[in-house]
């Protein structure tokens, strides 16, 4: 007769396992995606693997169990699983997202690399460029602007003059907190607080910046002209924001209508489209259009570094015949420039695609497809949470995918962006979302820096003086 512990044949019969780990077992084996995830955690976080399995065992019972007598592929999972529970959380969960986070998505990141393979920017205080901030414009305004100002003089190398009311900041101050913060980098000599008169409402129209002529953003846009900041950065009202940047600095020479370019995700992680006008222009002429791609050809080059921009025209379809009549006169303009790489018709599907590097089209286009880019990120988070599996399953599925769901998002996220760039004027000007607050600020602030220290606004000069003199040549 055989041992009681093995079967006719000699062997030990396997052991059964609770049914909810095999149910877990085989959701972990069905999905590619999280076998992956599993494996890199596994495998990054070995130091903490023992600690993590004690943890899960004693918070997921059901894992801990098996843990005993599954071996090591039981181990795996329950160490997984456990990080992921409540309790457990605070120990591999900690170790696991210092590993697998991936990079958040920064359309500038590799500006601010340079040699430095952390990615970090090492701040010399000397190299430290002025920005000056429209503390009265944006919904929120002066507070988060406030606080997005003091988080950016931290992490960037930039000083900023915030232009505001002063009762207005005083009272924002006190509601935030700021006030020790912001003693210590006024001391420090980062944020100097400028005193301005009645500010331009959201709602006014933006001829109101000529009768309000002390306004936030009228010396904001002064500090710029008289050289006492490199670029200057508002969230408030983007058509008086254009007026007063069109009265105070001027447009370039050459160059009839300034646009609004904005910067778009790709499929590359590392590459961005730029897209202009997105709200400047309602209405455009083709001569508006072909500008716009000489100014966005200049600022991909020098700002995003990519050695020939292809521009694309946005239209409904890829041949040259198709569009209404303004794509129809604007592709010969474009194909017949030799300044430019003009990679022809760019369709609706095409701008994320990442075979353009600027994207040009008329406002009223431009900034629909900027407000339906925006609403993306939420929608798109809002159906896979409703697609994920109910119970106890979709809940450690949900946890398994949550950080990719996160860099989803920050992808899509216009804050992560920071802000459109007011190109075609004399100086830096970048304009931010309405609704920014401290995020959206920092980036911003990241984006006026990059496009004043790499020198667009030197070839913008050049590119303003030859249109000029081949207009006065014609």
């Amino acid at each position: 007769m055989p041992p009681k512990d093995t079967d006719i044949t000699g062997r030990s019969p396997k052991r059964r396992r609770p049914q909810a780990i095999r149910r877990l077992v085989i959701w972990y084996r069905r999905n590619a995606a999280v076998t992956s995830l599993v494996d890199t955690a596994s495998a990054a976080s070995s130091v903490a693997g023992s600690m993590a399995g004690s943890v899960a065992g004693s918070v997921v019972s059901t894992a801990g169990n098996v843990a005993g007598a599954a071996g090591n592929v039981a181990g795996n999972v329950a160490g997984v699983a456990g990080s992921m529970a409540g309790a457990a959380g605070s120990v591999a969960g900690s170790m696991a997202n210092s590993v697998l986070q991936p990079l958040v998505f920064d359309p500038l990141r590799r500006l601010q690399q340079g040699s430095n393979p952390d990615g970090e920017l090492r701040i010399v205080d000397a190299e430290r460029l002025w920005v000056a901030v429209d503390g009265m414009g944006g919904d929120h305004a002066p507070g988060p602007i406030l606080e997005g100002c003091l988080r950016a003089v931290a992490l960037l190398p930039v000083r900023v003059r915030f232009v505001a009311e002063t009762a207005a900041v005083d009272q924002a101050v006190a509601a935030l907190g700021l006030g020790e913060e912001l003693a210590t980098a006024i001391s420090a000599g980062l944020i100097e607080v400028v005193a301005s008169g009645p500010s331009v409402g959201m709602d006014e129209e933006a001829t109101v910046v000529r009768r309000k002529r002390d306004a936030s953003i009228n010396l904001a846009m002064d500090l710029v002209k008289a050289g006492e900041a490199t670029a200057v950065y508002s969230a408030g009202n983007s058509g008086a924001v254009m007026a007063s940047a069109i009265f105070r600095l001027g447009r370039l020479k050459g160059i009839d209508r300034p646009a609004i370019g904005a910067l778009f995700p790709t499929k590359d992680p590392n590459q961005q489209v730029l897209v202009l006008d997105v709200g400047a222009n309602m209405d455009a002429k083709p001569a508006y259009l072909h500008q716009f791609a000489l100014l966005g050809n200049i600022y991909s080059r020098d700002v995003l570094q990519v050695q020939r921009p292809r521009i694309g025209l946005l239209n409904i379809g890829e041949e040259e015949c198709k569009g209404n009549e303004l794509c129809l006169k604007t592709y010969p303009l474009l194909a017949a420039d030799d300044r430019f790489v003009f990679a022809g018709n760019c369709e609706g599907r095409d701008v994320l695609s990442g075979d353009f590097d600027v994207v040009v089209c008329d406002g009223f286009t431009g900034n629909v497809l900027l407000k339906f880019l925006e609403s993306v990120g939420s929608v798109l988070l809002d159906v896979l949470r409703a697609e994920l599996p109910r119970g106890r399953r979709g809940k450690v599925g949900s946890a398994f995918l949550r950080s990719n769901l996160v860099r989803i998002k920050k992808r899509l996220d216009h804050a992560e962006h920071g802000g459109a760039l007011l190109l075609g004027v004399n100086g830096v000007c970048v304009i931010g979302h309405g609704s920014s607050k401290a995020l959206s600020v920092v980036s911003a602030l990241r984006l006026a820096h990059s496009a004043a220290s790499h020198g667009v606004m030197a070839d913008l000069h050049k590119l303003s003086d030859s249109t000029e003199a081949a207009v006065a040549c014609g």
